[in-house]
């Protein structure tokens, strides 16, 4: 019964993790040599450092596509692990 619980965790937890900004930003900021440049920080120096706004948006929105797929997928393949209690009774 708590499994549509762990399935929400997870894509949660999926989302939260393309969003890697604030540590990279605050203790490294990027480097040693580009060893800690995430997507989303990168983004964030392609717009506000380089000032490649149009870049920077259309990066965005690969992000987000990406995100969504991988969300899609997640929700589909999740019949082998989900189950939910209840539905249709004749």
């Amino acid at each position: 019964m708590i499994s549509p619980i762990f399935l929400f965790q997870l894509i949660i937890s999926v989302i939260d993790s393309f969003q890697v900004f604030t540590q990279a930003y605050v203790m490294t900021a990027g480097g040693p040599s580009y060893a800690t440049t995430f997507y989303v920080y990168y983004i964030y120096k392609n717009a506000f450092v380089n000032f490649k706004m149009g870049y920077a948006s259309s990066m965005s929105w690969i992000l987000l596509l990406f995100t969504v797929l991988v969300s899609i997928f997640i929700i589909k393949s999740s019949d082998r692990f989900v189950h939910y209690e209840g539905g249709a009774e004749n």
